[in-house]
């Protein structure tokens, strides 16, 4: 049948790309890792130390992960090759649909997997903090603030990942002036990192009276939650520490106390806050935490021995700076300026459907350094 003819000639392109993604994904070496792991674990007094036991059990099950979604990929793709066979056998067109629709499962699949091999960076395991900053433009950019929220929020549930707020600020009349957020799962900065920069929106404005396009700007930045103690100098004289009360959506602790801390870099002006926390020291740890991983990345770059981008002061939220844009007036169209990948349903992107942006950029990056 010419159909599954098709499909075999497709099948086999993947032939080259499959065994690449085994290469990629070392499985011998990982085998090894899993059996010495496995002996560790048998060692008399392995389990006495809960946080070591801890990081060992995690290695374990994403090495055994990886290793059984590899096996499992290969397996889908032998099991399409029998389908086609049986398919030219029985000379059955009811197996044409089914064909197709297992092999656009493996395409996907395995674009997926080989997206993963390119999270190597450093920190690209982490999980990530974000910080929405609306820009000038009053309710329409906080509005827009909102919607970008709920955009990564949706996209996060799509991948079970958890979402902690660490700080909130409402927008005086609708939407969000800022908001920084912790989106906790294994990649998480892997993938996220893709987004940092100045996210522009074109719409009716549903606050202009006169029902004219608006055009909004929101500033989105982007760092890995660095766990640990990190060998970060910080003098008290160069920090200011305030204090106050917490606002917004916060759980039940908000709105009782000044539990809610900002503390101020005085030397960069690196300014970090946290109200999620119950109590101001948790506030504080949490705060000190993120200023150390800041300032730890900033000295990196500056050295040079780490990609540029990885965090860094977003540039100004306005014009010519966006690395991406939404418009949904007079057309709809999402085009991420750098990669040039483009979505028109604008909807579906704003219910979280981003990874086509994010597989783009990590492949892009790969073969051309992000500019600052």
């Amino acid at each position: 049948m010419v159909e599954l003819d098709q499909f075999k000639y497709t099948l086999n392109g993947y032939q080259g790309p499959l065994v690449e993604l085994r290469d990629s994904f070392d499985l011998a070496n990982k085998a090894k890792r899993i059996e010495e792991l496995e002996r560790e674990m048998e060692a008399p007094g392995y389990w006495d130390d809960p946080e070591k036991s801890q990081e060992g059990m995690k290695e374990l099950k994403n090495l055994k992960d990886e290793a059984e979604d590899y096996h499992a990929l290969e397996q889908q793709y032998e099991d399409i090759e029998t389908l086609i066979e049986m398919g030219n056998e029985e000379n059955d067109p009811e197996l044409v649909p089914e064909v197709q629709a297992e092999l656009e499962a493996f395409a996907a699949k395995l674009d997926s997997m080989t997206i993963k091999t390119l999270l190597s960076g450093e920190y690209d395991r982490n999980n990530a903090i974000l910080k929405l900053n609306a820009g000038a433009g009053g309710t329409e950019s906080c509005d827009w603030a909102g919607m970008l929220y709920r955009m990564y929020t949706r996209w996060a549930e799509r991948k079970g990942f958890t979402v902690e707020v660490l700080d909130y600020l409402d927008g005086d009349e609708a939407g969000i002036k800022s908001v920084t957020f912790q989106v906790n799962g294994e990649n998480a900065y892997g993938y996220l990192k893709s987004e940092k920069g100045v996210h522009r929106l074109v719409r009716i404005s549903p606050f202009n009276a006169q029902g004219k396009r608006q055009t909004s700007f929101v500033s989105l930045d982007v760092m890995p939650d660095i766990e640990g103690d990190i060998n970060v100098e910080i003098r008290d004289e160069d920090l200011r520490i305030d204090t106050y009360r917490s606002s917004g959506a916060g759980g039940q602790h908000i709105n009782k106390t000044s539990s809610a801390i900002r503390i101020t870099h005085l030397p960069t002006g690196i300014v970090v806050q946290c109200q999620n926390e119950r109590s101001q020291f948790q506030n504080k740890d949490k705060a000190m935490q993120m200023l150390k991983a800041k300032l730890y990345l900033l000295e990196q770059q500056k050295n040079q021995e780490m990609l540029s981008g990885i965090r860094g002061e977003v540039k100004d939220i306005g014009w010519g700076n966006q690395i991406r844009s939404y418009v949904m007036q007079p057309y709809t169209l999402v085009k991420d300026h750098r990669t040039g990948q483009e979505i028109s349903n604008v909807n579906a992107v704003l219910d979280g459907a981003i990874d086509p942006f994010i597989n783009a950029y990590l492949k892009w990056i790969t073969v051309k350094p992000e500019e600052e």
